[in-house]
């Protein structure tokens, strides 16, 4: 990724601040929260006091980040350290393991966001190896597919260590959730159901130093599509969050030891718009490479995604019409693959009337 082609230039409008050159000058925010999990140990706690931090953070900012998480700080070293010898091998020995339009995990170094390249490149993995998806994104097709994971032969070690922090991240995941479903209302185990087959999975994303930081951006602006991202990264930063109160960049202070969270756009449209999916980036710099872990909890390719009964009223009727995540899924994965000529499919188009 030497010099900047013109694929990964943004529009004028998108591009950012052109003085952010290096990631040392990023103005840091400590606005978005921080919410200590400790509490958690023990087993008797009140996890209301928690869900009622949670649910101001995801209906302010949608973005929250977690400390004293109890995943183990060790194992998540051994797994950046593997990654990081993952990305320096040669491309043709990634592009070994490269990812296809009909299989959309393992290496791609092509992503594209609303139909711009990311500056970067990515390993992808599902949680569960096989995954069940639709076969097509055709919504009267019922055909289904098992897809598994391509594994690279190096490093040695890079199958067992990523699927064991996987493991262990999906178990924070789940604590959040019941978190999230107790700062509704509802009981902690509402959402459980929609996950028996789930569609979750990782992404290891590297962001080699750009020499054009101020054109392009290492991933452009977006809402994740699934129900909510925990995402670790390293000590560089890059992660920026639009403030839901006007619309402004807000850049993420790095903090290795935690983990940042945020709604996705299941989740948005579960609680009826209550909590917001965020639009967030990533900026690049000219010095410095960047990784950073997200794990997507995602559901069952059978669930079909709209506000949640309990949480609708006459006063507050449905925003959304239902979807089924499948296709959503399908038709998601095929536009980050390569440039269409639409925007890809977004919970907008299905808004009520």
């Amino acid at each position: 990724m030497g010099v900047l082609d013109e694929a990964f230039i943004q529009a004028p409008e998108h591009r950012p601040k052109p003085h952010l050159k290096n990631s040392d000058d990023y103005i840091l925010s400590n606005e978005i929260p921080t919410i200590d999990l400790s509490s958690l140990q023990d087993p008797n706690c009140d996890k209301t006091v928690l869900a009622t931090e949670i649910a101001e953070a995801c209906k302010r900012w949608g973005f929250f980040q977690v400390i004293n998480h109890g995943l183990s700080l060790d194992l998540k070293r051994q797994v950046e350290k593997t990654v990081a010898e993952f990305f320096s091998l040669t491309l043709e020995e990634k592009r070994r393991v490269k990812r296809d339009e009909v299989n959309p995990m393992g290496y791609h170094d092509g992503e594209h966001t609303k139909n711009v390249r990311d500056w970067k490149e990515i390993f992808d993995f599902f949680l569960q190896d096989s995954t069940t998806v639709p076969a097509t994104t055709v919504p009267e097709d019922t055909e289904l597919r098992k897809l598994t994971n391509p594994w690279p032969q190096n490093p040695s070690d890079f199958r067992e260590v990523c699927q064991e922090y996987a493991r262990e991240v999906e178990k924070l995941a789940f604590k959040l959730l019941e978190l999230i479903s107790i700062s509704l209302g509802l009981p902690g185990d509402r959402l459980t159901g929609y996950f028996e087959d789930q569609t979750s999975f990782l992404r290891f994303n590297h962001y080699p130093p750009c020499p054009n930081p101020e054109l392009a951006l290492g991933v452009g602006r977006h809402a994740d599509a699934g129900v909510i991202t925990v995402l670790a990264q390293d000590s560089v930063g890059g992660l920026q969050v639009s403030r839901r109160s006007d619309g402004q960049w807000i850049s993420v202070k790095p903090n290795p030891d935690a983990f940042i969270i945020n709604i996705g756009n299941c989740m948005q449209v579960w609680t009826n718009d209550k909590y917001w999916s965020a639009e967030h980036r990533v900026v690049v710099n000219s010095s410095k490479e960047r990784f950073s872990m997200p794990f997507f909890l995602f559901p069952s390719h059978e669930v079909n995604i709209e506000p949640l009964k309990e949480l609708i009223s006459e006063d507050n009727p449905p925003c959304y019409k239902k979807y089924n995540w499948g296709k959503f899924f399908a038709t998601r994965n095929r536009s980050d693959y390569k440039k269409l000529q639409a925007e890809n499919i977004q919970i907008d188009h299905f808004k009520a009337a």
